[in-house]
Formats: structure tokens, sequence, C-alpha cells
């Protein structure tokens, strides 16, 4: 992990709809309500079944005892730095507008993605990774803690593959787990295909959109509101399926000022050791 450089986190949240930070499993969030449940099952591996044959993974590195066992919520450093990530799940509405802000202020990020979603958006995921690294986050967005480990090796090696189709380079180390829903198994067999499982420190909730009660400036001020070295904010590329907002790319440009304004600068998950 020692060679990946230091880093500059699209729809899946912490205390929402599918990133996870913790070791217990939320509810997962539905279509309705989480923008990056994907609604439709292209080719591969599903929440309950899984391919005939699953490849042996085989790591160029090995990963550190201090990303094993537990999900990573803060990136350890002093400094006034955050971590802006976006999931990938199902739609792409606010992909557009959140590379053209990201490109435009020379902010890098990163990006989670399942393998549905590189298989529908390539071009997109290019274009992630010309930003930052582009992590594994299954490929139908299932809750992981239901599935045996054959059927979560599966999920990670077809989305690992559909994700370099895409141009999106290897993936690996870095995975974040749908509805962040966890335990001791599921990280054990993560970290045994050589991913480092990234949580958040702050969801933006954005996802929920104006359906759900938020707007631009709650979200904008949610994200300020828990900054501190090593923040690792969730966000979103979806739109909500209800409302059709894309809140969290509206309110890139003022969350991205609001940290500059307070002096922090900003990294990717390739900062961890």
């Amino acid at each position: 992990m020692a060679a990946v450089a230091l880093l500059a986190l699209v729809a899946c949240g912490g205390n929402g709809s599918d990133g996870g930070a913790g070791t217990t499993s939320p509810t997962p969030a539905t279509s309705a309500t989480s923008p990056t449940t994907s609604t439709t099952t292209p080719a591969g591996p599903t929440g309950t079944t899984s391919p005939t044959t699953v490849p042996t993974t085989t790591a160029p590195w090995s990963l550190p005892a201090s990303l094993r066992g537990h999900v990573v919520t803060t990136l350890p450093t002093s400094r006034k730095v955050v971590a802006l990530t976006f999931d990938g799940g199902a739609g792409s509405q606010g992909a557009a507008s959140i590379l053209a802000t990201l490109r435009s202020q020379g902010v890098p990020s990163s990006f989670f993605v399942t393998g549905t979603f590189a298989s529908a958006h390539p071009d997109t995921v290019r274009q992630m990774a010309a930003v930052g690294p582009v992590g594994n986050h299954t490929w139908s967005h299932p809750d992981l803690t239901t599935l045996g480990e054959t059927a979560i090796r599966g999920q990670l090696s077809t989305t690992r593959s559909a994700i370099e189709a895409a141009g999106g380079g290897d993936p690996r180390p870095w995975f974040r787990f749908p509805f962040g829903a966890n335990d001791a198994r599921t990280l054990a067999t993560v970290n045994g295909d050589g991913y480092a499982a990234i949580g958040w420190t702050t969801d933006s909730l954005g996802w929920k959109g104006t359906s759900g009660g938020l707007t631009v400036t709650t979200v904008v001020d949610r994200v300020l509101a828990g900054r501190t070295p090593g923040q690792v904010v969730l966000m979103h590329v979806g739109a909500n399926p209800d409302d059709g907002t894309t809140l969290d790319a509206d309110a890139l440009p003022r969350i991205i000022a609001g940290y500059r304004q307070a002096g922090y600068g900003f990294t990717t998950v390739e900062a961890l050791p």
C-alpha cells in the first residue's frame, strides 16, 4: 500500500442509503429511497445468486494489517484535508455536473461504483478514474451479510472486471459495503480478496432529495459542520428516484468553497498507509 500515491469519497451512506461505516448492518435502503440501489439486474451475479466459478483474486500487494478487520471512517492525519467520495450504483444523473466541478476546481476525489454502473456508464467511469481512484461497490448492491463467501467473491470479481473493462483500472484495494452492512465474516472475505473497506465520517444525505426534506443548503451545512482533519464525506452521483433531484451535485461547488474558506484542502483514499 506504500506504493499507492497520496489521495485527494458517489450513492451509498452511513446513516443513510448505501455505504457503511459501522460493524452492524443498517436496514438496507430500497430503490425508493436510495439512488444507488440498482433496479435492474444486467448479466452478472445478483444478491441471491453467484457465478458458477469464481476467479482466484491475486492482489499485487499485501493489504496492511492496519486496514484489515474494520471499516475505515476517517483518514489518519492531523492535516486540514478531507476526502470527498462519491458512490455510483443506479443512475448517473448528477455525474456530469460533479465531474465538471471537480475538474474545474482541481479537486481530487474517490469513487465507488457497482458493476452494473460500470457496465452501463463506461465513459463516466473513465472520467472518474482521471479524477481519482475508482473502488469496488459490488455488482448488484446486495447486503453482503446475507450472502455466502462464494457469492460475495463473485460480486467482487465481476465488478472488478467491469471496472477494468470500462477503463477505471483495478479497483483494489478500495471497497465500500452496500448499505454499510458488514460483520466480521464479510470483512474477512473482502480483506482476503485484497480490499480495504472504506466507510465515511459524514453522509451528506443528499440522496434523500427534496422529497426527504433536504435542500442544497441543508446538504452544504451538514457536510461542512462535520469538517475535521481526515474527514471522509459520502455523496452520490445519482438522482433521487422520487423527485429527480441531484442535491449532492448542486451542493458541491458551495461545499468546496466552504472547505477552502476554512483552510482545508482535498485528498483521496489513496492517502491511507
